[in-house]
């Protein structure tokens, strides 16, 4: 989850690391460092954010035209000076700045140790660079190059990694498993990141490596092969990405942000799949394949987090619309409890960055057993959108805010013209109500816009209750997830305790909670459901609770019983998720900003879990 980021070339190093690393601080924000190759290599690193960094940096020595720089997320080892990257080796000849985590760690330092090598920190990163510095030092004819393919050759484990060398002054050499790294080309310079972000005031062509594969850089060329010394085709992509999606702009936090983008990115992803006058949604990533989803006899999507709850949003839609079954997997637990799949199944992985670890290793279970396996992803170039048969891209532009917002309600969209694409494909809804679905879908960026501007009175609901201690969110059919998703969102960055509940549940457990200092956020639009969620609220009322409701624009049935109200525009209720949801997170930001918590960089969390 850690970045990284890395330079060779004819300008001054420093502060093209440091750009990088400010952009890549989402990433990991536990400590940062550079090391800079200028005569000797010089490390600089520092317990903290990187403005930390910087500020301890000024009175060092930053001369350089090579050098790599890390932006760190704790894994092995606390927080700490010692611990942050880039780790040197113990007689300083390599420097390595290291995503991922060395399994067998503890085996190679052990030998390492019976070698007479000795540790400053408790990471499994310096015991890499050691082992690079032990087959370096093995004869004459190894070279760095050697060494870095040697010792990769004996690591258990995901990495991503940058290594300079004070003895081979001209050259940068990277490698990845597991942990992504994209190579950024200029006129007589590279760049080196751990996502393209940083890389886009530079330059727009890039490579993104793929596992097993070993970059060695110099200021004029580079080379690329795996860790087997084989070559490896080199093959150019164009960076889409342009400077204002990586700047707050006039907001304070890039949550808030990302939030005010989404009536836009709901736009962006349906824009060229769906118009009301079309007579079938366009889905042309999935073209090659639909005929093996349409005879599927099972439906399984898979993701972590918010990409979870998107994936139960689309269980609903599915189940409803196109009559298929389907089963929704954390990635996590999909990977090792042996799951039964054939080629009659179809999986759908589900992951933002495209670089989620537990994603990807159920990615290529799903594909070593036989099924069809399909990608929702927002990265072009990731590991997920490169492994998957075919996908569909979300469109919702890089998100920076650690606790996912525009990223949920794109995936959200995708799924749902995924279900209404096959649902009319299999002939399983009625023209009327695809017609009016469709029509609806193209409704909902206004409708979103016109949630943004009450703003305002979120922000005074939450003033009332920023201090609680535990929150409840209570929700029904395809507003269940959404209840979840607020109570993540909760979590995630105010630090208060929150459930996700269906709300027909609550009686089984949870009302045991219910008390004068517990709110309950219900999610209770005008539906199908609204008499029993409106018994739900009533249950809650007569255990002194206090109720915020998620109702209908113009519903005044819950005004005697909610204590607080927020209202969303009326919209089909399969399409109400994505109405819903920006309430919640809206509600989420503000108490969190009022409690003074760092929104955009939550403690303990990192923005791409590429590591178990």
């Amino acid at each position: 989850m850690c970045g990284i980021v890395g330079y060779i070339g004819n300008k001054e190093a420093y502060p093209v690391l440091m750009n990088g690393l400010k952009m890549l601080e989402y990433r990991g924000y536990d400590s940062a460092g550079v090391a800079l190759l200028n005569g000797r290599l010089e490390v600089i690193k520092k317990m903290g954010k990187v403005s930390e960094l910087e500020n301890f940096a000024i009175s060092k020595n930053v001369a350089g035209n090579i050098g790599i720089g890390h932006t760190r997320w704790a894994t092995h080892g606390e927080p700490s000076d010692q611990n942050a990257h880039p780790h040197l080796s113990m007689e300083g000849i390599f420097s390595v700045v290291h995503n991922g985590i060395i399994e067998n760690y503890a085996q190679l330092k052990e030998e390492l140790e019976n070698h007479n090598f000795s540790f400053r920190s408790e990471t499994d990163t310096e015991v890499l660079a050691n082992l690079i510095e032990y087959f370096y030092g093995q004869g004459k004819e190894v070279t760095a190059e050697m060494a870095v393919q040697l010792a990769l050759t004996k690591v258990v484990g995901a990495y991503g990694i940058a290594v300079l060398c004070s003895n081979e002054k001209d050259k940068l050499i990277v490698a990845r498993k597991g942990s992504p790294l994209v190579v950024g080309l200029g006129n007589g310079e590279y760049f080196v990141a751990s996502d393209a972000s940083p890389l886009a005031a530079f330059t727009g062509h890039v490579v993104y490596l793929n596992d097993y594969d070993m970059a060695i850089i110099y200021k004029n060329n580079f080379t690329l092969k795996n860790i087997a010394n084989n070559p490896v085709s080199l093959t150019v992509s164009n960076l889409d990405m342009k400077i204002g999606e990586i700047s707050k702009g006039d907001f304070e936090h890039f949550m808030l942000k990302e939030i005010f983008e989404q009536p836009q990115t709901i736009e962006e992803t349906f824009k060229g799949r769906l118009k009301p006058e079309y007579p079938d949604i366009v889905l042309g990533g999935l073209l090659n394949v639909f005929p093996k989803i349409t005879a599927a006899g099972r439906i399984i999507i898979v993701g972590c987090g918010t990409s979870w709850h998107a994936a139960l949003i689309g269980e609903y839609l599915m189940e409803e619309y196109a009559r298929v079954p389907v089963e929704v997997e954390y990635a996590s637990e999909f990977r090792y409890r042996n799951p039964v799949l054939g080629k009659n199944d179809v999986v759908i992985l589900i992951s933002q960055s495209g670089e989620t670890a537990d994603t990807l290793a159920a990615l290529r279970m799903a594909k070593e057993r036989g099924a069809t396996v399909l990608g929702i992803c927002n990265v072009v170039g990731s590991t997920l959108a490169r492994e998957t048969e075919a996908g569909v891209f979300t469109h919702a532009g890089v998100e920076i805010g650690v606790a996912s917002t525009k990223a949920f309600t794109a995936q959200v969209t995708v799924l749902t013209l995924f279900a209404l694409k096959l649902a009319k494909t299999k002939g399983t809804v009625s023209t009327e109500e695809y017609q009016a679905l469709v029509k609806e879908l193209a409704e909902i960026p206004a409708k979103g816009r016109a949630i943004l501007q009450n703003s305002n009175h979120i922000k005074q609901v939450a003033e009332k209750y920023k201090d609680v201690v535990n929150a409840l969110y209570l929700g029904r059919g395809t507003l269940f997830p959404v209840a979840m998703e607020g109570a993540l969102k909760l979590k995630e960055i105010s630090y208060i305790h929150a459930e996700g509940y269906a709300a027909g549940e609550m009686k089984h457990g949870p009302i045991a909670l219910v008390d004068d200092n517990l709110p309950v956020i219900v999610v209770a639009p005008h539906d199908a459901y609204y008499e029993k969620i409106v018994s739900n609220i009533q249950e809650v009322k007569a255990r002194k609770g206090n109720v915020i409701a998620i109702v209908t624009e113009g519903d005044t049935g819950l005004m005697g019983m909610a204590n607080d109200i927020i209202e969303i525009p009326k919209s089909h209720p399969a399409l109400a998720p994505l109405l819903a949801v920006i309430p919640l997170q809206l509600l989420a930001y503000h108490m969190a900003v009022l409690r003074g918590c760092d929104v955009d960089q939550p403690r303990n969390l990192a923005k791409s879990v590429t590591v178990e």
